[in-house]
Parts: C-alpha cells; sequence; structure tokens
C-alpha cells in the first residue's frame, strides 16, 4: 500500500508539458551517466529514442577501452597474460564477483560470471532438479520466456518423464494478465507432493511483473521442492535480494540492464546454503576444481565452495572485460540510486500513457512500484506490428511482442524525462 499511496503523489505532481521533463532532468543526480553512453542516431546525427535496454542494453564508451588493454597485453604478453596482464587472466573472473553480488544482493561466494543463461539454468537444474517416481513435477509460470519452457520441458524428459504430466503451469485468471500469489498457494497446496522444482521468471518478459521471490522460495520450500529464478529481466532492474530470498538458484544474462553486448557471459547464484556440499549432483570441469591443485591435472575433482564450484572451463576474457567496464560504472553509481530514479521515470511514463485520450491503450504492467521495474508493456487495442514500425520511422527503439504489445523500458543510467515525454507524444501521433 505504501508503494501504491507514493505513485498516487508523484502523479499528483507530474505535469504533461515539455518544461516539466525538462527540469526533471535539470536536476536529475543521474544525468551525467547519459553521455558515457554510444546512443543511436540517424544519418544527421541525432540521437534516437532508446527503450529497448530490456532487450540490449547501450553500449558504455569505456567499453572499448576495456576491451583494448585485453587486446594489448594478449598480443604483448601472449599466454603469459594469465599471470602478468595487467588484470590477470587466470583470476579474471574474481574481479567481477563483489560487484555482481552487490547488483542482485548477494553474498561473493554464492555468485559467479559464466557460459550464457540457458546453459546455466541447465546445469543448475542438474543439481537441483532431482525428480524421483511421485515427486518430479516442475512449475513454472504460463507466459515463461521460450527458452525457460524448452530448457525444462527437456529436463522432464531427460529424467523420462513426459511434459504434459511433468509440468505446472500458474496462470493468470481468467480476463487478467497478471499472476496471483494466492494461486500458487492453491496449486501447490493441491499438488505439492509431486513438485520436485519451482522454476519462476523473477521478472516477467511480457508483462514486466516483479514476482515476489522470497514469498515463492517459501512456498517451495514449505512443500520439499528446490526453487530456481531466471533473473533475466531482474539483474540490473529491480533488487531481488537472493541471499536473504533463500532462493536456492538463479541465472540472468548481463547483455540487457547490464549493458555488457550481445550474446554476453551470464551470471549465476546457488545459496550459500548450498556452498560446502560436495556430494550434489553437478557437470564438472576444471575450472570448477580447487584452485589450487587445478594445475597438478591428477586429481579427482575437488568443487570450489560456492558458485565457482559450476564452472567448466576457463573463461572467455574479452566477454568479461565489457562486463567489467559496465559492473564498474553500476559499482559507482549504486543499485539504490538507479532504483530511485527507475521509480520516478516510470512513474512519469505511466502519468503520460494514461493521459493519453484513447480507449486503445493498456498498460499491463503493475502499477505497484513494488511489483515493477522499468519496463512497461502497454497493450495497444486492434494493433499490429505496423505501429511498432511507425515508431521506428520516427527512430524510437521499443520492442514489439506478439499479439499486440510495446515493450518500453526507461533505463535510468541512459533514459531521460525527455525521451519518455517525446516517446509519448510522438505515440499519441501513430495512434
Amino acid at each position: 500500500m505504501e508503494y501504491v499511496f507514493l505513485v498516487k503523489i508523484a502523479f499528483s505532481m507530474f505535469q504533461n508539458t515539455l518544461a516539466f521533463a525538462q527540469a526533471q532532468d535539470a536536476k536529475d543526480p543521474l544525468k551525467s551517466y547519459r553521455t558515457k553512453f554510444h546512443i543511436p542516431k540517424d544519418a544527421e546525427g541525432n540521437e534516437w529514442l532508446y527503450f529497448c535496454g530490456n532487450s540490449l542494453g547501450l553500449q558504455p564508451k569505456v567499453t572499448q577501452e576495456y576491451i583494448q588493454q585485453e587486446l594489448k597485453d594478449w598480443a604483448n604478453l601472449g599466454v603469459e597474460g594469465h599471470f602478468d596482464a595487467k588484470n590477470p587472466w587466470m583470476p579474471y573472473h574474481e574481479f567481477l564477483t563483489e560487484n555482481m553480488a552487490k547488483i542482485v544482493g548477494a553474498k561473493p561466494i554464492e555468485v559467479v560470471i559464466m557460459n550464457t543463461l540457458t546453459t546455466n539454468l541447465h546445469l543448475l537444474m542438474v543439481s537441483f532438479y532431482q525428480p524421483t517416481k511421485t515427486k518430479y513435477k516442475i512449475v513454472i509460470e504460463s507466459d515463461a520466456f521460450p527458452s525457460d519452457r524448452y530448457a525444462v520441458e527437456s529436463q522432464l524428459k531427460f529424467h523420462g518423464f513426459d511434459p504434459k504430466e511433468g509440468l505446472l503451469e500458474w496462470k493468470p485468471r481468467k480476463g487478467e494478465e497478471l499472476l496471483r500469489m494466492e494461486d500458487l498457494e492453491t496449486m501447490l497446496e493441491a499438488e505439492g507432493d509431486e513438485i520436485a522444482l519451482l522454476m519462476i521468471g523473477g521478472v516477467n518478459y511480457y508483462t514486466g511483473q516483479y514476482l515476489d521471490i522470497k514469498k515463492i522460495a517459501e512456498l517451495g520450500h514449505a512443500k520439499g521442492a528446490m526453487v530456481g529464478i531466471d533473473l533475466a529481466h531482474g539483474a540490473g532492474n529491480i533488487q531481488p535480494n537472493l541471499h536473504d530470498s533463500n532462493v536456492d538458484f538463479a541465472a540472468w544474462c548481463t547483455y540487457k540492464y547490464l549493458n555488457s553486448g550481445p550474446g554476453s557471459l551470464a551470471g549465476l547464484f546457488v545459496h550459500e546454503k548450498h556452498a560446502h556440499n560436495k556430494e550434489l549432483n553437478r557437470f564438472a570441469g576444471w575450472w570448477g576444481h580447487d584452485k589450487e591443485t587445478r594445475f597438478n591435472m591428477r586429481f579427482d575433482f575437488n568443487p570450489i565452495p560456492g558458485a565457482e564450484s559450476w564452472q567448466l572451463s576457463n573463461p572467455p576474457i574479452l566477454s568479461m572485460a565489457a562486463i567489467k567496464a559496465s559492473l564498474d560504472m553500476f559499482d559507482e553509481v549504486g543499485m539504490d540510486a538507479l532504483r530511485e530514479k527507475s521509480e520516478t521515470l516510470t512513474a512519469y511514463f505511466e502519468y503520460l500513457i494514461n493521459e493519453i485520450d484513447t480507449d486503445r491503450i493498456k498498460i499491463i504492467t503493475p502499477s505497484n512500484l513494488a511489483e515493477r521495474g522499468c519496463q512497461l508493456s502497454i497493450q495497444v487495442k486492434n494493433a499490429d506490428k505496423s505501429l511498432h514500425q511507425k515508431l521506428i520511422d520516427r527512430h524510437i527503439i521499443t520492442d514489439w511482442r506478439e499479439p499486440d504489445v510495446i515493450r518500453c523500458a526507461p533505463v535510468p543510467l541512459y533514459n531521460t524525462f525527455q525521451d519518455v515525454y517525446r516517446m509519448v507524444d510522438e505515440l499519441k501521433k501513430c495512434l
């Protein structure tokens, strides 16, 4: 209720004018960070309006320097760069751990950067999806990101179960778009004895709904199930407080809100309570082996305590350099400041959308600040992708999702109040 009240206060202070947006930008303590990013431009050098950070974040200008440093050390040192580079490659992933842990609310022992998102989900399910003949079902949200669905379906098949029986969907009620926690409780009460794993998207890619991760963990654990979270649309956007949530595992990509480049490496979280359990099933590789004896080459696998033990191979340094560039900026700004601006900027966006005099538009993302990040999903009645193209023609980059939703993310690091005002003004013209 507190968050809803604060939104109402903000709405009463907002004004649907360019002058108001300019005034907000002038007093924004994070305004200088926009200049630290490459903003797409047209042929005449005019900046586009970019609202697609929930799909691919913009490139920090400093990223090139970070990558060039590693290219320089590779050229000058060859293999000795593993030890003598400015940022030695052997422990390079460790340079990322502390800053990433701050972003997702974890302890350093619980976090590692490795592989890509769905790969990490599979590796984690090897450890945390241990079905029996009677307890084998997996719960996902009904409109989960397709890769999550494919992953859990293939895990069920791999263990000899039919996904039609083993996959349970947490669905919105008829006529609604958002998930209700009480419906998950009902499902767990009815089928909890047969549920082995809850694998839930912490922020739904389609609606932008931010779910109560801690409550999900409580409900799942009460029925003896493991709980995993996909934070692809959450990391760098909301503050999931993974350690305190008590979820067993989580994974996320770094190329959306974390601005590390297309297809960049992903993050992985394993709760500290599992850190020293060497009996967990896992697919092992040498980079997860005890660092002191890793290069002796003759030892049985001895996992490093914590998330690092899920590593397989030595990591791609060039990708990690881009991640390091972004994480250093996040550490400089801090998630508290980013979240504060995000709430205000997205509330202003919502206010302007609601000011449009039409019955064709509906925001399906929650209004409650505690239940969303910076994404707003705008459903447009009787629209098709031609509306998205009209925005592109006006140099506005958003994200279209079938059948009739425009996903827009005003990212606090580089989007402005003027961006939001101009975008809504152009949307009105398109309608």
